[in-house]
């Protein structure tokens, strides 16, 4: 008992002291009885602890804190304060008058609790945001297993709950109409009220309204009971009658209001609306009324109702009647009727129609139209036009779009001066502005000022109404009463006084008369603005305060603002480390931004002078409202010695520097706008904005940034970045400085390293560009602000620097400043790209959260200064070229995104032309993950006992789900992370289908990746196995399952021995998943972040990886990703080390296991080998010489000269590298790996050497070089000493296996446990028609000594072609050989010439370079198909030769022929094959530089043609030799026969070559890898040239008889010259030929003028064994 007394006077002490001191208290007490420490601290109640000036009494609220060392202690505590009487009495002014103990925070177990003490619970938002450890009830819970982040402890237990009514509109969609009968039976037989949950009844449903198609027309009709509002018909189309207004049918479902409402029985009201003596009858909308029996209206004109009520009926007055004429019995009287509705209200409209013509005679009708309207028009019985007119005209104008206002109408003031107007101003308003206005009213009809009551003008006076204002004159003898004011009600006409003559002149009467134009006065507003300040310097600070202090108010800037007062209010900046923002003299921070701001002063008041940071809303320092102190500062303040006024003395020096921080200061001023005279007519007064576009109203004051620039030159070293925070409240007159953002492109690959604002290479780079934009600027662009540049980041795609500078007007002229500053940068080694500069803002094209599939519309706004056609890019790339996944508008402003996925994620450009450079808009679109909704097996079975099933549901992070059965959403339990469990009882036996959906993401439950089902039934049957989440099962069945706590994905189960059993695990880690998932939108700037984030996360869960193979693929996938993303930048040393880090982990040894799994299946999708595809790519953008270390990994990027060699310093490995010669310092990048032995399949390019004795016995490495490198030696430790017959291989990417072409093994003599390999890589030509590399150094001899002497023999024929032409053109049929001949060797030399530059670059590069190779790939493919085409036309002028003797066609049409298919078809061949594949750079092959075989199969673009060719050649020398074999026969008399048949033999041994025939041993190469085959191939086709100077020139007779020394030549060719009956020709092959055809036809011809246009088509081949794609 003594120690609760001491707790108890302790407890009471810490309160007292808190109240009577306003300190805090920390009291430590040592209870020696109960051996506890308790330690007290206290925080109070934000809202009560405000001081007041009143003596009211303040009620304090304070929370004390204990912290207790024993449990006991607790229950010690709780009975000294259960013992307090209450209330305890501190001082005479200050008492207790409550003590509770809320809250009890401790460890239970393994969890830390915090329970409520007696009447105290946790509120609502604390139960959710914490796992509770008590139920939930009425929203509040008590007890939480947390203790709150925000210091918040237990409430007193609220009041009751209210109780609310709410009425909810439930739109449902069915497929067919009997599901409508189905759900209106269902709401009419449900039984209400109806308990959805403890707190939650419907006590009333209701089927409204039903939509849907009436054959072809979509009506919405009410149910029962119900009818359309009276708006809603009047709105819509009526598709049944009306009643009462109302109507129970319209033709649209309105896009807004209330549907179908309940129709209200008025015969329910009392007192009747029909009144006494009556009876209602309720009809849809409206009432009937009816007068009883013996009861008629008061009036029967007028319907029933209560004020014209039914009453007795009075006895009719009869005539006496005739006596010839009988009485007719009366009929008895009928009761009145008559049906009335409820009193509808009278509205008033007003609308605006828009109407487009295209020709203007169109608008002239309407006018006229309009102008003979009779009004008022009656549209229907309750709608009548009471005024309709025309009032604005827009269209083009010769080239100005102009908006003209109507006669009697004008535009108002706000819009005359938002655009530029076309005619003058009156009154401050126009008639005519060069714009549309987008928003805002149109041209208003001008209200005649003269037709007021009373006069405008006052008395004696004239009005007379003018556009926007009105003209006062005094009517004759009157004058104004002040002449120098305008005549107005204020200022009016007064009879003029009869003014003093001279005797000698009589006076001559005379009027006078004064005319003014007056303008409706102007209203007065007043402003506050407050504009921010950025300063280089704080001497500018201390400038800018002494200028304002000494500033003489009110100030006037123009005649229509006043400054009243301007004031320095905030001052923010650096202080040493620490940002601060201190308030200037006689200001402070208000309260709630002192407490939710770190404060650096003491507080005053509940207020304070500085806090660590500027707000990024609500108000600055606020200035203090008085500053007053006691008359008499001995005495107590009270009513008998008031505050007076402090009269404060500005100080004439501010604070020392040292003791503020960097600034950003804020003045405030305020300015009314009264002007000091009236302005004239032509001078609207209205409060503006400096940007003339944006006028103000009062409502709503403007805001503007100004940066300050003193008469005092900015020092030239800048240290700290400076802020100013201004407020003024009306504009100033001067033109507010404008920041401009811009943008520039550099010709470099981006750098990751330019993310990071703190690097150096981000600081060199932003120096120099804000150099050279500052200089150029400020000398060379009219209205720049100097040293107003500043860059903000740098971004991908290139290097494109963001910047903004600030200007005195958006229209500026950056032609020549650009110039120069792309000089500067030039000069420092910085090129820019073409057309780098546009002016670029970050813009809203859309808002919100963008998921998969659905429509995405982006809106680009054209601003006033960019008038020119708008084009969008998406990611850098025209949307417009691909119409299946975008539309663009007609006017291009909305770019449409029909079904979004991921990959459209980036960034979406929209570019306006102006007069100097680009407006680019831009936004960054993510399009989110789209979730993976995991429930395991779709339909599962369990036993039907009553027994609990657990339904689990797994989602990516981000989203939540929630199970659903029968559209009612069902009670679920956190399973792990974002997974839930549903436990559900299987009572009813029956089949069940649950839901799981997206939660809190109503509209995209229309796409299927936003849902998955799960089918539950039932079985009495037997199983083998069971369980409560996997059902039941026979033996080998399986199921699949849900990945544990901590994985996401699915386990599949096999039933065995009565157990599931797992047999096969696809789980991969969380973190991992949640980054696998990023990866899929990761941009290039994001790279650094993400592959720390992704090394820190393999770290920390190695152990879980490395047993984990669908982590570990996940992992691979990741790398491969980013590997391709790097292809876009550069990759520095911190990114490739947490790469390698990453890599390090998945290839330890421990994971051999988990590797021998991934790489079974299909040997095209091993994850080992996009490891180490990923690991040549990432290498190959790396940037730097570094050295990275690794467990199992080395990694040397270096800088060599001449040779190198480099020895492997990871453990248990002497692996040495050897580069005996290097032609040229370069760079090369070397990662030595001796753990990827058990990654890597061991399979060869056959896919045959799966064995198990064939194992990687060393290390792996992986070479880079910059440059070609003909000989490289490798020196490895041997693993395993038991094996034999060892081979040196490569990676071949493209045949998928190791390869040891061009590698050989060298033992070492000395050291059996070593092995050497060298390899040599080299360059054939059979890759012209093969997609295989055969590298072999024989083949690459043969293939440049046959080149060679193809290209000279092909300089040879054509100077002896130039040498003969004159001599051999003297026929068609010489002439069109020749021609063929000269083209053919041009299109081969060129062709070869080609090669051989690109078989240089091949050497050089590897893998080869896209942009150095495609045009020698362009070029070589289009000359080579001209050989062929050539060779073709040559064949064929044969064949028509040959077939069509009696035929002749001209020179002039056989030329045309033959130019336009032999260049024409090569020409669109080779285009159409470089747009089909340059796109995905698929264009050329990454071995060599020709076309691309593994991707693209662009490669097939000269196979299928140039084999065509081939085949077309054989079947004309088919023909040819048929022909010769026909005169064969029927000669067989003559003694020559035989020589007939040798000269057939000699024909077909020419032909062959000239034809092309030779190229038909391609087909070998394409299908073999033979070496045999590739030889024979390159050498028969290497020397086409050389056949071509043979057989096509030097056998030619005339060609010989030209040449200087033509008789060695014949007697070269004697044994081939035939005495025929057409004299002597010249029998080179093909003379022959034509000689014996024209005797089998007995045409006497000469011979030599038709020797063979053929013998010049001889074509080689080259193999280009390197080129293989």
């Amino acid at each position: 008992m003594e120690s609760e007394g001491k707790i108890l006077k302790y407890l009471l002490g810490v309160i007292m002291a808190i109240l009577l001191n306003h300190l805090c208290v920390v009291e430590t007490l040592n209870f020696s009885e109960i051996n506890m420490d308790l330690q007290f601290s206290y925080t109070d109640e934000p809202v009560h602890h405000i001081r007041r000036r009143s003596a009211d009494p303040v009620e304090y609220i304070i929370f004390v804190e204990m912290n207790v060392s024993e449990t006991v202690a607790i229950n010690k505590i709780r009975s000294s304060v259960t013992a307090v009487t209450l209330p305890v009495q501190v001082d005479n002014s200050t008492e207790i008058t409550s003590l509770n103990i809320s809250t009890v925070c401790s460890l239970n177990e393994t969890q830390y609790q915090c329970k409520c003490e007696g009447q105290f619970v946790w509120p609502n938002d604390t139960c959710h945001s914490y796992e509770v450890c008590h139920d939930v009830t009425d929203g509040s819970c008590t007890c939480i297993n947390a203790l709150p982040t925000d210091g918040q402890f237990c409430q007193v237990l609220p009041l009751p709950l209210s109780k609310y009514e709410y009425e909810t509109e439930i739109d449902v969609s069915v497929f067919d109409l009997l599901l409508v009968n189905y759900l209106r039976n269902l709401v009419r037989n449900v039984s209400l009220s109806f308990t959805l949950s403890n707190n939650i009844n419907i006590t009333d449903i209701d089927l409204t309204t039903v939509c849907g198609l009436n054959e072809t027309v979509y009506e919405c009709k009410c149910e029962e009971h119900h009818v359309w509002p009276n708006d809603t018909c009047r709105a819509y189309q009526v598709c049944d009658g009306s009643v009462g207004g109302t109507c129970g049918c319209i033709q649209a479902l309105p896009s807004q209001g209330s549907l179908c409402q309940r129709d209200i029985d008025e015969c329910l009201f009392s007192p009747s609306v029909c009144g006494p003596n009556s009876t209602c009858t309720n009809e849809m909308g409206s009432y009937n009324c009816l007068c009883s029996d013996g009861f008629t209206a008061t009036n029967s004109n007028l319907p029933i109702s209560i004020n014209n009520t039914c009453r007795a009926s009075t006895p009719s007055t009869t005539t006496p009647q005739t006596p010839s004429t009988p009485q007719t019995p009366s009929t008895p009287q009928t009761p009145s009727t008559t049906k009335a509705t409820a009193p509808l209200s009278e509205f008033e409209f007003e609308t605006e129609i828009d109407l487009s013509f295209l020709d203007l005679f169109l608008v002239k009708n309407l006018r006229n139209l309009i102008g003979n309207t009779r009004l008022p028009l009656t549209l229907s019985n309750s709608i009548n036009i009471k005024d309709i007119d025309m009032t604005t005209v827009c269209g083009l104008n010769e080239t100005v779009y102009e908006c003209k206002c109507e006669e009697h109408h004008s535009w108002p003031n706000d819009t005359c001066r938002t655009y530029h107007v076309c005619d003058g101003s009156v009154g401050g308003t126009c008639g005519c502005i060069q714009a549309l206005p987008s928003e805002g009213p149109l041209c208003q009809r001008d209200i005649n000022e003269c037709l007021f009551s009373p006069s405008v003008c006052g008395p004696n006076s004239t009005c007379t109404n003018e556009m926007g204002s009105y003209n006062c004159s005094c009517s004759g003898g009157f004058t104004a009463t002040n002449s120098n004011l305008p005549i107005s009600i204020n200022n009016t006409c007064t009879a003029s006084t009869p003014s003093a003559s001279t005797p000698s002149t009589p006076q001559t009467p005379s009027t006078r008369t004064t005319t003014t134009t007056t303008t409706a006065p102007l209203s007065e507003f007043e402003f506050e603005t407050e504009i921010d300040l950025s300063f280089l310097d704080l001497f500018l600070v201390d400038y800018l305060r002494n200028l304002i202090r000494n500033l003489i108010l009110p100030f006037t800037p123009i005649n229509s603002i006043n400054i009243k007062d301007i004031d320095m209010t905030t001052v923010c900046g650096l202080n040493e480390t620490v940002y601060e923002c201190k308030c200037e003299e006689h200001h402070s921070w208000p309260n709630d931004t002192c407490r939710a701001y770190q404060v650096c002063d003491g507080s005053v008041g509940d207020t304070c002078g500085c806090i660590q940071a500027l707000p990024s809303e609500g108000s600055l320092c606020q200035r203090d409202e008085c500053v007053f102190t006691a008359t008499n500062s001995d005495l107590t303040i009270s009513i008998n010695n008031a505050c007076t006024v402090t009269t404060v003395t500005p100080s004439t020096a501010p604070p020392p520097i040292s003791s503020r921080p960097t600034p950003t200061t804020t003045p405030s001023s305020t300015t009314p706008t009264t002007p000091s005279q009236p302005p004239s007519s032509t001078t609207p007064l209205t409060p503006t904005t400096p940007s003339s576009s944006t006028p103000i109203t009062p409502s709503q004051p403007p805001s503007s940034t100004t940066p300050l620039t003193p008469s005092t030159p900015t020092p030239s070293s800048t240290t700290r970045k400076t802020t100013i925070t201004a407020a003024s409240s009306a504009p100033t007159a001067s033109s507010a400085p404008t920041v401009v953002s811009m943008s520039l492109t550099i010709n470099q690959p981006f750098d990751t390293s330019l993310t990071d604002s703190n690097s150096a290479n981000y600081k060199d780079l932003s120096g120099k560009i804000i150099k050279a934009l500052d200089a150029s600027y400020s000398k060379q662009l009219i209205g720049y602000t100097p040293g107003s540049t500043e860059v903000r980041d740098f971004r991908p795609g290139s290097v494109i620097a963001d910047y903004t500078i600030r200007a005195t007007s958006s229209n500026l002229d950056f032609t020549a400043a650009n110039t120069a500053v792309s000089d500067s940068l030039k000069a420092q080694g910085i090129i820019l790209a073409e057309d780098a500069f546009a002016r670029s803002e970050q813009k809203d094209f859309t808002t919100g959260n963008f998921y998969p599939l659905q429509k995405l519309d982006l809106n680009c706004i054209q601003p006033d200064f960019a008038t020119g056609p708008i084009k969008w890019t998406v990611n850098n790339k025209d949307p417009a070229l691909d119409n299946t996944r975008y539309t663009i508008s007609n006017n291009s402003s909305t770019l449409t995104v029909k079904n979004t996925s991921e990959s459209d994620s980036g960034r979406y450009s929209c570019i306006i032309q102006t007069n100097t450079i680009p407006y680019i808009q831009w936004q960054s679109i993510i399009i989110k993950q789209r979730p993976t909704i995991i429930v395991g097996d779709k339909y599962r079975v369990f036993p039907c006992d009553g027994s609990t099933v657990q339904l689990r549901c797994s989602v990516d992070a981000g989203y939540n789900v929630e199970w659903v059965l029968n559209d009612a959403v069902q009670t679920s339990v956190p399973a792990s992370g974002s997974d839930i469990m549903l436990n559900y009882t299987t009572k009813s036996c029956k089949e069940e289908t649950f839901t799981c959906r997206l939660k809190g993401l109503p509209t995209l439950l229309e796409y299927s990746y936003s849902w998955s089902r799960v089918t539950v039934n039932t079985s009495t049957e037997n199983y083998d196995c069971a369980n409560a989440e996997l059902g039941i099962g026979k033996t080998d069945q399986e199921k699949t399952g849900i990945c544990g706590s901590g994985f996401k994905g699915t386990i599949t189960y096999s039933c065995k021995s009565h157990v599931w059993t797992p047999i096969q695990d696809n789980c991969i880690l969380d973190v991992i998943f949640e980054l696998k998932n990023i990866v899929e939108t990761l941009l290039v700037v994001e790279i650094p972040e993400f592959m720390a984030n992704l090394s820190s996360a393999t770290a920390q869960n190695n152990v879980n990886i490395t047993q984990s193979p669908a982590t570990v693929q996940a992992i691979v996938d990741i790398l491969f990703k980013i590997a391709n993303l790097s292809q876009d930048t550069v990759i520095n040393k911190p990114v490739m080390e947490n790469f390698l880090i990453t890599v390090n982990i998945i290839v330890s040894v421990n994971v051999s296991d988990t590797w021998k799994q991934l790489n079974k299946g299909n040997t095209t999708e091993n994850t080992s080998i996009r490891l180490l595809d990923a690991i040549e790519k990432i290498s190959d953008r790396l940037k730097d010489e570094f050295a990275i270390n690794e467990t199992s990994i080395q990694l040397n990027r270096i800088a060599i000269e001449n040779s190198f060699s480099i020895t492997s310093t990871l453990p248990n490995s002497t692996t040495e590298i050897v580069i005996p010669q290097v032609p040229n310092v370069t760079i090369v990048t070397i990662i030595i790996f001796t753990t990827l032995d058990n990654v890597l399949p061991t399979r060869d390019t056959n896919n045959d050497s799966r064995k198990s004795d064939v194992l990687i016995n060393g290390d792996v490495v992986v070479v880079k070089v910059n440059q070609t490198i003909n000989n490289i030696s490798f020196a490895f430790d041997i693993t395993n000493q038991s094996l034999r017959n060892p081979q040196c291989v490569f990676w071949n990417f493209n045949l998928d296996g190791w390869d040891s072409t061009g590698c050989e093994v060298k033992p070492l003599a000395n050291q059996t446990s070593k092995i050497t390999c060298e390899c040599n890589h080299t360059t054939s030509f059979s890759i012209l028609m093969s997609p295989f590399s055969i590298d072999n150094i024989a083949l690459a001899y043969i293939t440049y000594i046959g080149v060679a002497i193809s290209m000279a023999s092909l300089v040879i024929c054509l100077i002896i072609e130039a040498i003969v032409w004159k001599s051999v053109r003297r026929n068609d049929t010489s002439y069109m050989r020749h021609v063929t001949i000269v083209n053919i060797a041009v299109s081969l030399l060129i062709a070869n010439i080609c090669f051989i530059i690109g078989a240089a670059i091949t050497d050089q590069e590897q893998p080869t370079s896209v942009g150095r190779c495609s045009p020698a790939v362009f070029f070589m493919h289009f000359f080579y198909l001209a050989l062929f085409f050539w060779m073709l036309i040559s064949a064929l002028f044969l064949f028509y030769r040959t077939v069509m003797v009696l035929s002749q066609m001209s020179r002039a049409k056989m030329m045309a022929i033959a130019f336009i298919v032999s260049y024409g078809a090569p020409l669109l061949i080779a285009v159409i094959t470089v747009a089909s594949t340059a796109g995905p750079q698929n264009y050329v092959s990454k071995q060599a530089c020709w076309l691309n075989w593994d991707e693209s199969k662009a490669l097939l673009a000269f196979v299928i043609p140039a084999l065509t060719i081939v085949a077309i050649n054989l079947v004309v020398l088919i023909v040819v030799l048929y022909k010769m074999l026909r005169r064969g026969v029927g000669a067989t008399t003559q003694p020559d026969e035989k020589h007939a048949l040798v000269v057939i033999f000699r024909c077909v041994a020419i032909l062959t070559p000239i034809f092309g025939l030779t190229w038909g041993f391609g087909i070998g190469t394409m299908v073999s890898r033979n070496l045999g085959v590739h030889v024979v191939f390159t050498i028969i086709n290497s020397l086409q040239g050389f056949f071509i100077l043979v057989f096509g020139t030097l056998l030619d007779n005339k060609v010989r008889e030209s040449l200087p020394g033509k008789l060695s030549l014949q007697k070269l060719s004697s044994n081939h010259t035939k005495s025929t009956s057409a004299g002597s020709s010249s029998t080179s092959g093909l003379g022959t030929f034509f000689q014996r055809m024209r005797q089998r036809n007995v045409y006497n011809v000469s011979a030599a003028n038709l020797s063979s246009p053929v013998t010049s088509s001889n074509s080689s081949n080259d193999s280009y064994a390197i080129m293989n794609t």
